[in-house]
């Protein structure tokens, strides 16, 4: 509660021209205390995302970063609290980025605490810059609201840079709530956007319109007059009626393999042998969905294992995840398999997982001994020429498949060769423990549906 208040009194205080010595004191801390709130702060703001979901927490995050924003005396300690603000925020949110890493501890244990501390501290540069230019657009009294769009943009610039990462953005507070919607109409990085206005935004008109109050309460209104009129309109309807006819079914196989396991020659076949137990198991689907890599062998080698997948079936499609090899190289694969084992369709996997599937500079990584993680192939899967529908008949009607990684990119969606009417993604998330990783990335496909 000492921390609440103390944020309380700050705000106060300068609604009242600092008047309060203890709030004037907090304003002219020192810039490593600072940056300490600011990575404090910027953990808390983290915990909007699954699988904590406390929204509220972030919205409150979000605005006490914004008031320690606006106590920065320079453009350069604006930047360095943004950094530290952004590295507190990805370390509580990618904590799953060490699961890989723990599959083969003796070998790969030690790199855990560096890959998170290096992706914590790498992403929260696109923080520095923007709480660095908002500092500067705006000076002392009007960072907030320039953090709004200078934030909104390094999220942006996050997501495209160095083949991009938008993992964790903003928006995704909402999975689950209503404003999760809007996302609809302006995809994430435009609720992103909206939500900055709502937390930052509205502690900046306070701010900057101290005096005028009428004008701040107006404004601040305003503001979230439209963000929640917005997420009403775009709630979901009623469910449908009990009586309406029934869909398509599809049986989605999930064999349960523990990833230190999956390769194992001695568990392979159990882990394979339970799927097509799964599958078999029931009255007949109009679509089977095996997960990533759950066939244990090469297409072009497999089939028996293909033949005793269709048999299971019972004629109906079964799509599964394979591995490959091109002329290209291996792929991570995606095939569907019709009537007497034929494989009718291949997408291959475009967007893939930087040091999980391939390895950039991969010659002088190898001195190193790093591999991708993920790959069967040493050093990595070759990718696929892009984005591609699969045609499941006028029942299921055109899909766009998407394979692990994929999924988090709004760009990859809206690349599709033509509008799909629903979205098949497939995964293997055990590489990613059961905590965290595999929440966050199941929030960020509902929002690519």
């Amino acid at each position: 509660m000492r921390a609440g208040s103390s944020v309380c009194a700050f705000i106060l205080a300068r609604r009242r021209r600092m008047n309060n010595p203890a709030a004037r004191r907090w304003a002219e801390t020192g810039p490593r205390a600072r940056m300490a709130m600011a990575l404090i702060i910027g953990a808390a703001t983290g915990l909007g995302h699954d699988p904590w979901s406390l929204w509220w927490v972030s919205l409150i995050g979000l605005a006490a970063l914004a008031i320690v924003l606006g106590a920065a005396p320079t453009n350069r300690q604006a930047a360095a609290t943004g950094w530290a603000a952004g590295t507190g925020y990805f370390g509580l949110t990618l904590l799953w980025i060490v699961e890989p890493f723990l599959v083969d501890p003796a070998r790969h244990g030690w790199m855990a605490p560096f890959a998170l501390i290096g992706i914590s501290a790498g992403l929260g540069l696109f923080w520095a810059a923007g709480f660095g230019f908002a500092r500067w657009l705006g000076g002392r009294r009007g960072a907030a609201l320039a953090l709004v769009v200078t934030l909104s943009l390094a999220e942006m610039l996050r997501s495209y840079l160095l083949t991009g990462f938008p993992w964790a953005l903003p928006a995704y507070v909402w999975t689950g709530a209503a404003p999760m919607h809007i996302a609809a109409l302006i995809g994430p990085h435009g609720l992103t956007f909206l939500t900055l206005l709502a937390t930052c935004g509205c502690y900046g008109a306070i701010a900057a319109l101290s005096r005028p109050r009428g004008a701040a309460v107006a404004v601040v209104a305003a503001v979230w007059a439209v963000f929640i009129g917005l997420a009403w309109g775009m709630r979901p309807g009623d469910p449908p009626s009990p009586a309406a006819p029934p869909g398509p079914t599809l049986r989605i196989v999930q064999p349960n393999a523990a990833q230190h396991l999956k390769w194992e020659p001695t568990m392979m076949p159990v882990f394979f042998e339970r799927a097509v137990a799964l599958t078999a198991a029931g009255g007949a689907p109009d679509l089977i969905i095996w997960p990533e890599t759950s066939v244990p062998a090469l297409l072009g080698r497999a089939e028996h294992l293909i033949a005793a997948m269709s048999g299971a079936a019972k004629g109906r499609p079964l799509v599964a995840g394979i591995q490959r090899r091109g002329e290209s190289g291996y792929h991570n694969s995606l095939i569907v398999i019709g009537p007497g084992g034929r494989t009718e369709q291949i997408y291959d996997k475009h967007r893939l997982v930087p040091f999980g599937e391939y390895v950039p500079l991969s010659n002088q990584a190898a001195r190193f001994g790093v591999s991708a993680f993920a790959a069967q192939s040493g050093f990595g899967y070759a990718p696929g020429p892009g984005p591609a529908m699969l045609d499941f008949g006028p029942e299921l009607g055109m899909a766009l498949p998407l394979i692990c990684y994929e999924a988090i990119f709004p760009q990859v969606v809206r690349a599709a060769p033509e509008r799909p009417r629903w979205l098949l993604q497939i995964t293997n998330d055990a590489w990613f423990g059961r905590f965290s990783g595999p929440y966050q990335h199941l929030a960020q496909t509902r929002f690519r549906a």
